[in-house]
């Protein structure tokens, strides 16, 4: 997947603006992402110019699919419909699956405790 090329063109170290670009963010919100610890930095020189290691951005991006790919799971779980356990919200998937029609869950927006109790 690594091209050699552009490996080579541009070194083991990015810039902040080379970082934006690559993430196709602003400058700002890639220094947003720096400064708040996100992802990961040093400064380099007297100017204290930022610099991401490559294959750390590698890694953060690699963290950011996981992170989604996890919370996609989460969100098709049963388990993401008990409030407590998801921050006190009622998630559902959009779109169409399995969890679309009567689920015998209840209304999702009533708020109140829901029972799988038959009358």
């Amino acid at each position: 997947m690594s091209d050699p090329v552009s490996s080579a063109s541009v070194g083991r170290f990015l810039t902040l603006a080379d970082t934006a670009e690559i993430l196709n963010l602003s400058l700002a919100a890639a220094l947003d992402l720096v400064r708040t610890g996100e992802l990961p930095a040093i400064r380099i020189g007297a100017a204290g110019a930022w610099r991401v290691e490559r294959v750390v951005l590698e890694s953060y991006i690699e963290a950011k699919y996981e992170e989604a790919r996890r919370m996609s799971l989460w969100e098709q779980s049963d388990f993401a419909n008990i409030p407590e356990l998801s921050g006190g919200r009622i998630l559902r998937p959009g779109g169409a699956g399995p969890f679309d029609g009567d689920t015998g869950r209840g209304d999702p927006d009533s708020g109140g405790a829901q029972s799988n109790r038959t009358s």
